[in-house]
């Protein structure tokens, strides 16, 4: 049986990497979803390859008025929704003498600020019960160098699993969170990182590899459907062992 079977979905960041991979499972799961994503031309490469059905909104993760607007088209388009997965994010790794204020200010506003009103946006039609995922990171746990900002970011979010879920769970609105460790999708390339960085970082995990996509996809899969009804508050550490052994 498909585990989201006449579910409503919203994935932000559903372009590529996770987000990419969470769309097709959530799809193949049964559910109608709707994606978010900053470039016109991907979003609708992406449209295209999922499917006509898959809404696509262009929206800026960091700007709380685009928020607001996605709560709107997901309400107009699904009339209510019952899983949410916040995935959109960014990483900026500087040394802590480097960063400026409008580089912090922009990773607080994508992966921390943006989330927290798109939640806030999408409550008139949350229904009872959802679930929100919130895709965070081993960062918030491990004091790797030049992650600063970052990690406090991603440290934020996983703080709110556990506060919304306190506030909310009256409501039938689950609230979890999924760490990955390093995982294979664009974004080491995005950062800077050459073969050899890539080398370095698998080295520190124990598994001896990157996770894929799909791995981080099951469990967020898992914490939408119903069989994830009893996951309150947590956070799910995907890392291959890395911030554990």
């Amino acid at each position: 049986m498909k585990r989201l079977m006449g579910k409503r979905a919203l994935i932000t960041g559903g372009t590529s990497g996770i987000g990419l991979e969470t769309a097709r499972r959530f799809i193949a799961e049964g559910a109608q979803i709707a994606i978010t994503g900053t470039d016109a031309t991907r979003l609708e490469e992406t449209r295209k390859a999922l499917g006509a059905d898959v809404l696509t909104i262009r929206a800026d993760s960091g700007d709380i008025a685009d928020q607001r607007e996605v709560a709107h088209r997901v309400g107009e388009a699904f009339g209510t929704l019952d899983v949410l997965f916040i995935n959109a994010g960014i990483g900026d790794f500087r040394p802590l003498e480097q960063f400026d204020e409008a580089g912090f200010d922009r990773s607080m506003a994508v992966n921390l600020k943006g989330p927290y009103f798109l939640v806030q946006a999408l409550l008139p039609i949350l229904a009872n019960p959802a679930s929100i995922i919130l895709n965070t990171s081993i960062n918030a746990r491990i004091g790797m160098p030049y992650s600063s900002v970052y990690a406090a970011s991603k440290a934020g979010l996983i703080s709110l699993a556990r506060t919304f879920s306190g506030e909310l769970i009256k409501r039938g609105i689950r609230v979890n969170a999924v760490s990955p460790g390093p995982i294979a999708t664009p974004l080491h390339g995005k950062i800077g990182m050459n073969e050899a960085d890539i080398e370095g970082l698998v080295s520190q995990i124990p598994l001896g590899r990157r996770g894929e996509p799909a791995e981080i996809a099951e469990a967020v899969v898992f914490l939408a459907s119903d069989a994830g009804a009893f996951a309150v508050g947590s956070e799910w550490i995907i890392d291959g062992g890395m911030s554990t052994l």
